[in-house]
């Protein structure tokens, strides 16, 4: 089969989507197929079996460190020399027009997948004027699409509430060999918590640093427990201002992880917290199970569904300083809690390698084509 991807981010970025979408071309290369993706210019030229075009990009206004391209006519010429069976526009807002547009121009199926929750962002700016315009916009846009996907059934339950046609499910993953296997490391809790003592606990937190994850919300904890420290692994447009709400505390910036050290920095630390209401899934919540972190998370229906109703992980009222603090204080105090939680996150995260999310989307693509009574193109002899 032959995928034509637009993706409005993707490498050297790092994210939630671009990590599901590495998983992915991972995937579809074992399994034969063939990808040509659309991303912003930066990316490399091939990944997996994946030929990558880059497109001029330019900082978006909210986010200077993520760059956004507009469709330009070169898509037009390599997706007429590509011949796709489907397209596949990933979190379509502006180069995700491309694929919606070439979709409709060449009668192709068309799959487009919901990663971020913009018109959320929308309330937390105070711009909730925008919010209906927004999902205007993104309804539109997603409506011109065969199939529709969502990576959690809350976040699909809202986009049916608001007029979103041809739901889908393309369910979680992690990439549980690397975070299962990672071990505790003292120089790793060094480098996380500098003013640690052995016996001092260490929270964690990793993501991009915006001003909608909520991270300043964790600082009365830090002011409640003297002896706890918290290590901020990511970066982003708010970090300035995060070091300044954060000086004279345990708080500890890192920049960036990947890969084995990311992992290892997991597995370093004794919670995972994560205070974010405008997530869509939250894969990071999926890779502190995996390495059999304790989870506190605010209370949201995507980190519901992720973790059980609680059953999984701590979840506190976001708007509440006093519920987070008794969260914290119940994963110090409460042993047995404590450890069930790790168990059952422990659990989950078992059944959640990328196969299954990958052999999912596959299962969409073949759906589509059937249904415009297209046959895609075998995959490559003697790679399955």
């Amino acid at each position: 089969m032959r995928i034509a991807m637009f993706t409005e981010t993707f490498l050297p970025s790092t994210d939630g989507i671009v990590t599901r979408l590495r998983a992915t071309l991972n995937y579809l290369e074992q399994e034969g197929h063939e990808v040509l993706m659309f991303a912003p210019s930066g990316a490399p030229a091939k990944y997996a079996s994946a030929t990558i075009v880059g497109i001029p990009a330019m900082p978006f206004i909210l986010y200077p460190e993520k760059r956004y391209a507009l469709p330009l006519p070169r898509i037009g010429r390599a997706i007429k020399r590509f011949q796709p069976d489907l397209i596949h526009a990933v979190n379509p807002a502006f180069l995700g027009l491309g694929g919606i547009y070439y979709a409709w121009r060449y009668h192709l199926p068309l799959i487009a997948s919901y990663h971020t929750n913009v018109p959320a962002y929308a309330r937390h700016y105070k711009l909730n004027f925008l919010e209906p315009a927004l999902w205007w916009y993104f309804r539109t846009l997603h409506n011109r699409a065969d199939i529709n996907l969502a990576t959690s059934r809350a976040t699909m339950n809202e986009l049916e509430k608001q007029g979103f046609l041809n739901l889908g499910l393309w369910e979680r993953g992690v990439d549980v060999e690397l975070f299962q296997q990672a071990k505790r490391s003292t120089e790793m809790r060094r480098r996380l918590a500098p003013k640690a003592g052995p016996n001092d606990p260490v929270l964690l937190y990793v993501g991009r640093l915006a001003s909608e994850k909520n991270i300043e919300r964790i600082r009365p904890c830090l002011d409640e427990f003297p002896d706890l420290h918290l290590a901020i692994v990511g970066d982003g447009p708010y970090r300035r201002d995060l070091e300044q709400i954060f000086a004279g505390t345990n708080a500890h910036f890192t920049g960036y992880m990947h890969g084995a050290e990311l992992a290892e920095a997991y597995a370093s630390a004794d919670a995972f917290l994560f205070p974010s209401t405008t997530e869509t899934l939250g894969l990071v919540l999926f890779e502190a199970m995996a390495t059999g972190l304790p989870v506190l998370a605010a209370d949201s229906p995507p980190t519901r569904e992720v973790l059980e109703n609680g059953r999984a992980g701590f979840i506190f009222d976001s708007s509440s300083d006093t519920a987070m603090i008794e969260c914290v204080r119940q994963l110090l105090t409460d042993d047995e809690r404590r450890r069930a939680i790790q168990q059952r996150g422990l659990e989950i995260a078992k059944t959640l390698d990328w196969e299954g999310p990958s052999r999912q989307l596959l299962e969409h693509y073949e759906a589509v084509c059937k249904a415009h009574k297209l046959v895609p193109r075998p995959v490559q002899s003697g790679t399955r």
